[in-house]
């Protein structure tokens, strides 16, 4: 399988931490995707131009990241990172969805500086977004999520987006919020995923 993604999507991050904990990184490779550049084949891959994207073996294409971490666990038995009951399943989904909206919304922001010059920058849509990571990152910080020996698909996504704030806006996240700042030092040190898959 080969996995279009870049090095600091916190997207394909997330895919690639899946992939390690269940065991089939082995079976990937990771091929960057510049999705600015017309000429890249990931705009045939994915009509979108978006990572990350995972090419099959029979030349079938998964995207977005939900649909490709949920093949993955698919293909390791499942309920592995996804798990089966229904409450433990819809929990670990709508942790997920916290966590990605955290990350698009920090991503807004990042290209909101990076493809508009300053003078065209607009505060209220970047205040707007800021407010959404924000208000993520409290309801985080009240419910920290539980790890366990294999790490859901929710804990693996909070993960990818603190690892992305750190990146792109430095530690300022962790003022105010211990329990958080813990709790991914914490998933740091029990899944070498998370270090093996680190941003630049």
């Amino acid at each position: 399988m080969i996995l279009r993604s870049s090095p600091a999507s916190p997207f394909g991050r997330k895919v690639k931490i899946a992939a390690h904990v269940l065991g089939l990184m082995d079976q990937i490779e990771v091929v960057v995707a510049n999705t600015l550049d017309p000429e890249d084949v990931i705009r045939k891959q994915n009509p979108l131009g978006k990572i990350p994207a995972l090419i099959l073996k029979d030349g079938t294409t998964l995207y977005d990241s939900r649909v490709i971490v949920e093949y993955l666990d698919h293909l390791a038995g499942g309920g592995k990172i996804i798990p089966a009951s229904t409450k433990e399943r819809f929990d670990t989904l709508t942790l997920q969805a916290l966590a990605d909206g955290v990350m698009d919304a920090a991503l807004l922001q990042v290209y909101e500086t990076r493809f508009r010059d300053e003078d065209k920058r607009e505060p209220k849509w970047l205040e707007h977004q800021s407010g959404k990571v924000t208000r993520g990152l409290d309801a985080l910080e009240a419910h920290v999520p539980h790890l366990s020996p294999m790490p859901t698909i929710g804990a693996i996504t909070v993960a990818c987006a603190l690892g992305y704030l750190d990146l792109r806006f430095g530690e300022t996240w962790r003022q105010g919020r211990p329990r958080l700042t813990a709790w991914l030092e914490d998933f740091a040190a029990r899944y070498p995923a998370y270090a093996a898959t680190v941003p630049h």
